[in-house]
């Protein structure tokens, strides 16, 4: 009977504590940058492989050549609300693996607001249309160092411009490749 318990007792906390590692993080605050920007995030886990990551973003836009009067430069800035589900953390996990701050592969969906709320350019009284768009992602997370890691996405999917007297709709592309740090 007691070897039974002891089996009992030991498969159920083997069983306990790999469920417990295999899940995402509660709480990830960081930062990253990357060519298409500049990112300050928070990820909630909402479920076991699922969390809801919402960032205040800063792009940057150049342009010049001999299609333009002038080279310029611009940054703007962005809000996102991206759940994610990362759908191979729990496989990660039992390959032995590394995990830690979310570091598997997801499926998203960015909901993306760039206001025109200002703009930092070399170019005078330059403004945006206000927009939203909707992306389907998909993304790895990996982790380097200690607290480093390094984010690719890609995405596809629809935005459209609004509040002003000229709108437009249509597709949008959505790629990045970032390296940030987590505090």
């Amino acid at each position: 009977m007691h070897k039974k318990l002891l089996f009992i007792s030991i498969s159920l906390i083997t069983i306990y504590g790999k469920a417990q590692n295999s899940d995402v993080e509660k709480n990830i605050t960081g930062v990253q940058l990357g060519l298409f920007g500049l990112d300050l995030y928070n990820e909630t886990k909402l479920a076991n492989k699922t969390t809801l990551r919402a960032e205040a973003s800063l792009f940057p836009a150049i342009w010049g050549g001999g299609l333009y009067a002038e080279k310029g430069f611009a940054f703007y800035p962005a809000l996102t609300v991206q759940p994610k589900y990362y759908y191979n953390i729990e496989q990660r996990a039992e390959k032995g693996k590394n995990i830690k701050n979310n570091a598997g592969n997801y499926f998203g969906l960015q909901i993306r607001y760039i206001p025109n709320w200002f703009v930092i350019s070399n170019t005078k009284n330059l403004s945006l249309s206000n927009q939203i768009n909707f992306i389907p992602t998909y993304g790895l997370r990996r982790n380097f160092a200690e607290n480093f890691n390094y984010e690719v996405k890609a995405g596809f999917g629809y935005g459209t411009t609004f509040g002003n007297n000229f709108n437009e709709s249509g597709a949008v592309l959505d790629l990045s490749i970032k390296v940030g740090y987590d505090f």
